[in-house]
């Protein structure tokens, strides 16, 4: 039984990870469940960095150990790719998923739907219990609506129309099985699934 320390300890996060990669002989535990506490700087310039920093953290903390790390966040076009890796803390270092959705709106204020793409980008690092790295990478493409609609989810989710819906409706209104089947974490988690089943 491998041990795989996920660097987090996000609820949803974890119950997406442990359902997409469900080796048998994988057995996940957050850093509450292992004792670390782990919080390094972010500062890097991409969600691969960011996800390496994070994972190399935990590794450093837990040598025999295989760790996964990872980073996303939203990228607009019409804003030159912000919040990217600032998704979390668009509207301040503590600001609250609400501010940083009243601070987008504001900033594509007139900007036509057409010209409101955006997607939702995941970087996981992955290093085995020898230390070697696996990168993963998924998205889901999208638009930014005009109001927040829906009350599943979390982040820009009331806010974003992806493109796999027809933009019929925002992934907080949809189950959590539905968006987990489309998400851009669910898209890395399964790209590292399928490296792991062949290496």
């Amino acid at each position: 039984m491998q041990t795989v320390v996920i660097a987090s300890n996000n609820k949803h996060k974890v119950s997406e990870i442990r359902q997409i990669l469900n080796f048998d002989d994988w057995d996940f535990k957050t850093l509450a469940e292992m004792g670390i506490t782990s919080d390094p700087e972010e500062n890097a310039d991409s969600f691969e960095g960011n996800a390496r920093i994070k994972a190399q953290a935990v590794r450093s903390l837990c040598p025999e150990c295989a760790v996964l790390a990872d980073d996303s966040g939203l990228v607009v076009d019409a804003l030159g790719g912000r919040p990217g890796v600032y998704s979390s803390r668009f509207a301040g270092e503590d600001a609250t998923d609400a501010e940083n959705n009243q601070l987008l709106l504001a900033e594509l204020e007139g900007v036509s739907t057409e010209d409101r793409t955006a997607r939702f980008v995941c970087t996981i690092v992955f290093y085995d219990a020898t230390g070697a790295e696996f990168v993963a990478q998924g998205s889901v493409e999208g638009v930014i609506g005009t109001d927040e609609r829906g009350d599943g989810g979390f982040g820009y989710d009331p806010l974003f129309y992806p493109d796999v819906f027809d933009r019929t409706c925002t992934l907080a209104e949809v189950a959590p099985e539905d968006k987990n089947r489309v998400s851009h974490r669910g898209n890395a988690l399964r790209a590292l699934r399928e490296m792991m089943t062949i290496s």
